[in-house]
């Protein structure tokens, strides 16, 4: 034990095996590479949407695809992606609306109204939402919610737009709330006290001064929330049907572009036909959807960004 105690620091050096390595200059390196890991993964992803889907558009003409006709299975088959474009809107559109409301007068309540102690409790009760697997989303809005809005609503088919778009909305609260809330608190404690002791009640403080401080990363929030509802899956897949509809009327079934790729990706398109690389096709569309949802957002953040 003593000759351990003894050994001297030079004797130290000596034993250790990584001592011809620059740590210093290894580090950064490593550091480069773990980093470019999602850049690679982000270029992969869009040149497989971009090769596989210009065999597509070399066979379709544009003019087809913009039509509200689509038939891939006839024997003349039609690539009129409409139905699949204004589905995805409808059902993203009706999410927002009970989104949108909800998770912004969440987000007000914790930041200016809530005790500390309850927004400890309350906001991972309100993030849970967002755990909650997609698929059990749509299982929930096919079995409960439609067979409640059918008592409602009378020619609501079982198949519909407004039972996911509701059940979606649900699903984003967490998010619209999060994003919203972390943008009330950035805001400055004198900006508060300033507009309550010039007489103006908490409600007036909190809409009036910190909704409008705040408005960027509000904004934000909302682009980000319709990005994602746009790109889901399973709820519409389930609940909206795989009728291809083109058609504003919530209550009949309507597809998705994510649920047509559900559709074709169970074996009904074979390997190498235009069938198959209409996949790629709506995929590439929806690519550039969010990617323009998630500009408009960065831009926005920029544009109205206020620092204190």
């Amino acid at each position: 034990m003593s000759n351990v105690m003894n050994v001297n620091p030079t004797e130290k050096k000596s034993l250790n095996p990584f001592r011809f390595i620059n740590t210093e200059r290894m580090v950064p390196k490593i550091l480069l590479l773990i980093a470019s890991v999602s850049i690679l993964t982000s270029i992969g992803i869009v040149l497989t949407l971009v090769i596989d889907a210009s065999h597509f558009f070399r066979e379709v003409p544009l003019k087809q695809i913009f039509s509200s006709e689509l038939a891939p299975l006839r024997e003349n088959p039609s690539f009129g992606f409409l139905p699949l474009i204004c589905g995805t809107f409808v059902t993203s559109g009706i999410a927002m609306l009970v989104a949108i409301p909800i998770g912004l007068s969440a987000a007000i309540y914790l930041s200016e109204f809530s005790a500390p102690s309850r927004r400890k409790v309350l906001k991972p009760i309100i993030e849970v939402l967002a755990g909650i697997p997609t698929i059990v989303y749509g299982f929930f809005a096919y079995s409960f919610v439609t067979p409640l809005l059918m008592q409602v609503i009378p020619n609501l088919e079982a198949k519909n737009a407004l039972s996911p778009g509701i059940v979606m909305g649900i699903m984003i609260i967490p998010l619209v709330t999060s994003l919203s809330e972390d943008a009330m608190n950035a805001v400055p404690r004198r900006i508060r006290e300033g507009a309550l002791a010039l007489g103006s009640t908490r409600l007036e403080v909190a809409i009036k001064v910190i909704v409008p401080a705040a408005i960027s990363g509000i904004i934000a929030s909302f682009v980000l929330a319709i990005s994602r509802a746009i790109g889901e899956t399973m709820i519409v897949t389930i609940a909206s049907g795989s009728t291809k509809n083109f058609t504003l009327n919530f209550t009949q079934p309507m597809q998705t572009m994510t649920g047509y790729i559900v559709e074709f990706t169970s074996g009904d398109a074979g390997s190498g036909t235009i069938g198959y690389y209409s996949l790629y096709a709506v995929g590439l569309l929806l690519f550039i959807f969010t990617l323009l949802m998630n500009l408009v957002a960065k831009y926005i953040t920029k544009k109205y960004r206020k620092e204190y």
